[in-house]
């Protein structure tokens, strides 16, 4: 800043002395106040690879619902959102809200809607209910908005639209009885 004020009282008397040297005043002026604006820090964006979602193993890209805090947002950067587990009531997590997926640490589920962007290993979202069964069996437990299925790693739960279409899919690590979704 002393610096910027000596060059300022230097040209200020310069102009005054030197009638002449007013264009080149200028110029040094514009000069330095462009170069002041250029200084602004560039960041990038941060790259997160296409998800792709794994519904028998449970995963999505690579990561499981039990998976830390940490290592999620470490392996995919690209999050829009993140909670810390304690102060968010047990809802905290990381949110890929733009590519319809939410990991909710503290409760070891991830939650995947219906705006998803990315690939599944069985395409559930869209699929009628009635084809269910070929692909994951018998529910176990029923309801008329949604249907769980048991899965070696904890639980599959799909909720549906009006029209009996796959709308919403939790993956957990826990049982269908215990799981407990956030708002």
């Amino acid at each position: 800043m002393l610096l910027f004020s000596k060059l300022i009282f230097y040209l200020a008397f310069e102009i005054t002395i030197n009638p002449m040297k007013i264009k080149s005043a200028i110029l040094a002026l514009a000069i330095i106040f462009s170069g002041q604006l250029l200084h602004a820090q560039l960041t990038s964006t941060p790259y997160c690879p296409p998800f792709n979602i794994d519904i028998l193993d449970g995963t999505v890209s690579g990561l499981h619902p039990q998976s830390p805090y940490g290592d999620i947002k470490n392996r995919l950067p690209c999050f829009t959102d993140e909670a810390d587990e304690i102060k968010s009531g047990g809802c905290g997590g990381v949110f890929f809200k733009d590519k319809g997926v939410s990991f909710y640490t503290y409760r070891d589920y991830i939650d995947i809607k219906a705006n998803f962007i990315g690939t599944m290993s069985i395409p559930l979202m869209g699929m009628d209910r009635k084809s269910l069964f070929k692909w994951l069996g018998n529910p176990g437990l029923t309801d008329i908005n949604w249907e769980t299925f048991q899965m070696r790693y904890g639980c599959l739960v799909l909720f549906f639209d009006t029209y009996g279409k796959v709308n919403r899919v939790i993956i957990s690590s826990k049982g269908a009885e215990i799981l407990r979704l956030c708002e």
